[in-house]
């Protein structure tokens, strides 16, 4: 039975003291609809955790409780809210947070299985895929909280919570003001030297914090390779560099798909490569792996060698009679001395049917599914026509639509264009690492970690139903790309709110 909510104490708990007087009861309903059934626990906090049932919808559910309730329990209920506004397969979902004064309680999701601490406590250091495939399951829950602007904040082998059908989620997340994304990414990294080696390199206090790790002179955590045997080079390497502070952390989204490429490889750590932090702002040493270091090397000496023949060559040609040629820098008699290049005129990008789909994140029912290949066709009367909503903002259903572009290979772009129906359509374009499931599911994680390029309304020309967005870099280059719709004009008749996407056209180099 997981412990729910088991995660880091702080040397003062933010939410001040927890008093234990007035425990609830087993069969007691709080709320008129949540009745408890179990005290499981009482977390790092003190809060009291139990596991209950929603008499209404006839679902477990864990419910937090913490004595007394008002201004000492602010923190814990904004947490929960926060989190409620997150859907993600791996984050563990919040349902209510409830004040009666006297006491305050978070209900949430209830998962059957046990905290990765406990994991390891019974079962010892876990096998280096599977501590793989528990950290990527964690770093793209982050990915889905930072994306939102929100930082987790208690990321740590007690909220890490492993169910018995497999499913990872984390749980409980309790940010204040001093929690920084950074700190989140360092977590991960703790979670992977954790699950490698059952000791905790980050510094803890309180009774229930866990085995510290083995530490130099210096305080620096030994290596996980000094400790057991097994562990991959490059996963030694990845957690290190995660830990150490003289390594800028890389974004979520970004260790994410480092985490998704490692995870993929299973067993065979060998020839995965080096570490691909892609985000500009996110870089990483490369792994530290004596066989790529020889291959460099080896690199050089080619080079040197290619550089010396040509020179061998260049020496020979000298004493060869003069002759007169044109380079490409100075073809067409420029002899103004600048020789350089007139921009790359932008292309259209042929896009094919299995190139696009719709990402309607739930509880959309992917019923137009079939109707993306209508905006590549180039028949402007053909369209993706989406279903008509109550209001313009799809209300409190999800944040939006749209349609994914997967361009196949890493590309230069120049902008998007996009014709609709009507004017007056709100829409962005995002950008993300990967597309994680042509399915509901993975509807929903590209909602919300993949990422706004620029602002519509500065990036964006033309007229109200032909819209032309340059909101690409340069510098940087894209696969996947979405045309996200956030705000609905009103259908022709005036009935609800409507669009159909007409064309949507992709431009690059």
């Amino acid at each position: 039975m997981t412990q729910v909510g088991e995660g880091h104490e702080t040397a003062a708990d933010a939410d001040g003291p927890v008093m234990t007087f007035g425990a609830p009861t087993v069969g007691e309903i709080l709320a008129e609809r949540y009745q408890l059934e179990e005290h499981v626990n009482d977390d790092s906090a003190g809060r009291q955790v139990w596991r209950g049932v929603d008499v209404v919808l006839r679902r477990p559910v864990a419910v937090v409780l913490r004595y007394p309730g008002g201004d000492s329990a602010t923190e814990m209920l904004q947490a929960a809210v926060d989190a409620s506004r997150v859907i993600h397969p791996n984050l563990v979902g919040v349902y209510d947070a409830i004040d009666e004064g006297a006491r305050a309680y978070v209900v949430r999701e209830w998962v059957d299985g046990e905290s990765l601490r406990e994991l390891v406590a019974e079962e010892g250091p876990l096998d280096p895929a599977r501590a793989t495939a528990i950290a990527h399951a964690i770093a793209d829950a982050l990915a889905a909280v930072h994306a939102t602007g929100m930082i987790h904040g208690n990321v740590h082998p007690g909220t890490t919570l492993i169910g018995d059908d497999g499913r990872v989620v984390l749980a409980d997340a309790r940010a204040d003001s001093a929690d920084n994304a950074e700190d989140d990414m360092r977590a991960v990294g703790g979670l992977i030297y954790f699950a490698l080696t059952a000791h905790w390199p980050h510094t803890e206090v309180g009774r229930s914090k866990l085995p510290d790790a083995n530490r130099d002179g210096a305080g620096n955590p030994a290596a996980p390779r000094q400790i057991r045997a097994g562990v991959p080079a490059y996963l030694d390497d990845l957690t290190m560099d995660l830990l150490d502070k003289r390594v800028q952390a890389p974004e979520a989204d970004a260790l994410t798909a480092e985490l998704a490429r490692l995870d993929a490889a299973d067993d065979d750590y060998e020839d995965v490569g080096p570490l691909r932090f892609t985000q500009g702002n996110a870089t990483a040493e490369p792994a530290r792996n004596n066989k790529k270091i020889i291959i460099g090397v080896g690199a050089l000496a080619v080079i040197a060698l290619i550089g010396l023949v040509f020179g061998i060559r260049a020496i020979t040609s000298s004493g060869s009679p003069a002759t007169t040629s044109t380079t490409e820098a100075n073809a067409g008699n420029n002899t103004s001395g600048d020789s350089e290049a007139p921009a790359p005129t932008p292309q259209q990008i042929k896009l094919t049917a299995d190139m696009v789909r719709i990402v309607d994140p739930p509880p959309g029912d992917r019923s137009d599914a079939d109707e993306a290949k209508n905006v590549i066709d180039g028949n402007p009367d053909t369209a993706w026509e989406t279903h008509r909503f109550n209001t313009a903002k799809f209300g409190n259903l999800k944040p939006g639509m749209g349609v994914l572009i997967n361009l196949g290979t890493p590309r230069n772009l120049a902008d998007i264009r996009v014709e609709t129906s009507s004017p007056g359509v709100g829409m962005e374009i995002r950008t993300g690492a990967a597309d994680p499931g042509n399915d509901s599911t993975g509807d929903g994680k590209v909602a919300t970690t993949f990422k706004k390029l620029g602002e519509p309304d500065a990036d964006s020309k033309g007229d109200g139903t032909n819209r032309i967005f340059n909101v690409f870099d340069a510098n940087t280059k894209y696969q996947y790309v979405l045309v996200w719709i956030t705000e609905l004009p009103q259908a022709d008749n005036g009935d609800r709110f409507q669009v159909s996407v007409n064309e949507i056209s992709v431009w690059g180099y």
